[in-house]
């Protein structure tokens, strides 16, 4: 089988270079935002069978982001994006990290001091909140960066701060710890029956929370919403990359060395030696369910991570590696957002989507 996978890569390389990619159909007839006001402009959409793992076909090379999840066809417009992405967005929350649960009916924010406080509050309990803001000189309003642990998240502050763009720091422990007790966890006060679920949705959820605050507190925080980046590296970069993706408010995602779980497709991991691919990497972060597909049975997934790259699209991300250290699996990360980058190509609009696998942190 692992032959069999390996030679299906050779194939699938050589015809992304040949071909293009996926055989897609580029639009250019309309103006495409940057962002948009609201967390998933797809929730209302019918959700997608999501089949037991024998129940499941096997697929490779990689699967089509165009492709509805029943087989019934392909749809490579901007507007079907809207439910084909929401399809993409249920099978990765059911077979990975399990629900990212919506935005509770109670939210309020202050902004004092330079911190912004959210509290959250569900099933008669209360999470709340604390993010540091820095603000550039001037009245604003002013582009964000969301920082995973804190400022620019790991990249170099100034590269913000010169450019006028304020620092919105993300305390992910908040809401889960980086190696989660399971159940024991504040967001697990909320939710008590989702002791189950991964930090990859608990800690997303946490950002459009915060988020949500900024929202709130508009008349005293002059940030502009239409203009919010988020960036992290390692866990955390994995962390930007399922928070851009999952809520189309953030107009730019910077995924910084995220390796596997983040920019690189599982598949094309479990051809690779001494990588963290499915079976590998950290229970914590996932469903313990997740993990049945791990091995041979990864092809079973009836989505690989170019997918959680393209629901992104059509903002912008930026996805950075380091071809030092071999547990980021980076030739994986290169197929993978080779395979990504043809959604951005389809749309018309391939500027908004790059990567940088090169040496250094």
């Amino acid at each position: 089988m692992i032959k069999k996978m390996k030679t299906q890569f050779r194939k699938l390389i050589v015809l992304m270079v040949i071909l293009g990619g996926f055989a897609v159909v580029k639009t250019y007839a309309q103006e495409i935002p940057l962002s948009y006001d609201v967390e998933n402009r797809g929730a209302s959409c019918t959700k997608p069978v999501l089949p037991d793992i024998e129940d499941l076909p096997e697929i490779l090379p990689l699967t089509d982001p165009f492709e509805w999840s029943d087989r019934s066809g392909r749809d490579t417009t901007i507007d079907g994006w809207v439910c084909r992405r929401n399809e993409i967005i249920n099978e990765i929350l059911h077979y990975e990290v399990g629900p990212k649960p919506d935005r509770p009916d109670t939210i309020t924010a202050t902004y004092e001091n330079k911190v912004l406080t959210v509290n959250i509050t569900e099933n008669g309990k209360t999470l709340t909140l604390k993010s540091q803001v820095t603000l550039p000189e001037g009245d604003g309003p002013f582009a964000a960066i969301i920082g995973i642990g804190g400022g620019s998240g790991s990249l170099p502050a100034d590269i913000f701060s010169k450019r006028g763009i304020a620092m919105v720091g993300f305390d992910f422990t908040q809401v889960m710890a980086h190696q989660q007790s399971r159940g024991g966890e504040p967001i697990n006060k909320l939710y008590p029956d989702l002791s189950y679920m991964g930090a990859y949705a608990a800690w997303p959820w946490g950002v459009s929370r915060l988020i949500d605050g900024l929202e709130l507190v508009q008349d005293v925080l002059p940030i502009d919403l239409s203009r919010l980046a988020i960036s992290g590296c390692s866990f955390a970069g994995k962390m930007a990359l399922f928070a851009g993706a999952l809520d189309e408010r953030i107009a730019l995602t910077i995924a910084q060395e995220s390796g596997g779980g983040g920019a690189a497709a599982w598949r094309v991991s479990q051809t690779l030696t001494g990588v963290e691919n499915l079976g590998a990497t950290d229970h914590h972060w996932f469903i313990e369910d997740m993990f049945k597909f791990s091995g041979t049975n990864v092809s079973k997934l009836p989505h690989d991570h170019h997918e959680l790259m393209a629901l992104v699209a059509p903002r912008a991300l930026l996805v950075l590696g380091n071809a030092d250290y071999v547990w980021l699996a980076d030739e994986s990360g290169y197929v993978c957002s080779r395979a990504a980058q043809r959604v951005w190509e389809n749309f018309g609009i391939r500027e908004r989507f790059g990567f940088s696998i090169i040496g250094g942190h």
